[in-house]
């Protein structure tokens, strides 16, 4: 039997977009979401519900301002003592579209952004797709190295316990890693 995969678009039509805010809310599962569907797959993290998120778009002259906070529950491992705890994502956000012009730079050209660039997008035809951005944002709150708490004191380096939960007799010499493969190497004359 074939999995099918439902897709999610997060789309906004642009003729809607008038003098009022346009508002758009989804609740969608990662799994419509592809980067967030691949660090799934790659267990940078475990994605425990929906995506949820409320957007609203103002035309501001050229420009569309999408507003938006989104937020999902996650399931960690703590860096230091590998402990799986929960977390959450909840982030707010602003993004300007601008149309793409037929005259846009080549990726060749030297281009100094300001800050409005940093946060703009291009967009073009007749809808601006939503949903890279939408998982760009919920990606880049998603800690590199994170902890369960930040007092977290990890594992012991010689015999693995869980300092949080009890200590050890293992001497508190620091390790330095560098070097520790040369630690018992013996030279012959």
């Amino acid at each position: 039997m074939a999995l099918i995969r439902r897709m999610v678009h997060v789309k906004l039509v642009i003729d809607h977009i008038k003098d009022i805010p346009v508002p758009l809310h989804f609740e969608e599962p990662a799994e419509a979401f592809p980067l967030l569907d691949a660090m799934q797959k790659d267990q940078s993290c475990r994605i425990t519900g929906n995506v949820v998120g409320d957007l609203v778009a103002t035309k501001e002259y050229d420009t569309i301002r999408v507003t938006g906070r989104v937020s999902v529950p996650l399931a960690l491992s703590c860096s230091r003592c590998l402990v799986d705890y929960g977390s959450f994502v909840d982030t707010s956000f602003t993004i300007f579209f601008r149309k793409e012009s037929p005259d846009a730079l080549t990726a060749e050209d030297e281009l100094e952004l300001g800050e409005l660039d940093l946060l703009s997008s291009t967009y073009s035809g007749d809808e601006i797709e939503l949903t890279h951005e939408i998982e760009e944002q919920i990606a880049m709150e998603i800690p590199l190295k994170p902890l369960c708490d930040e007092e977290c004191k990890g594992l012991c380096h010689g015999c693995g316990t869980d300092l949080n939960v009890t200590s050890c007799s293992c001497s508190n010499e620091p390790v330095h890693m560098t070097f520790s493969a040369l630690k018992n190497f013996k030279v012959n004359q």
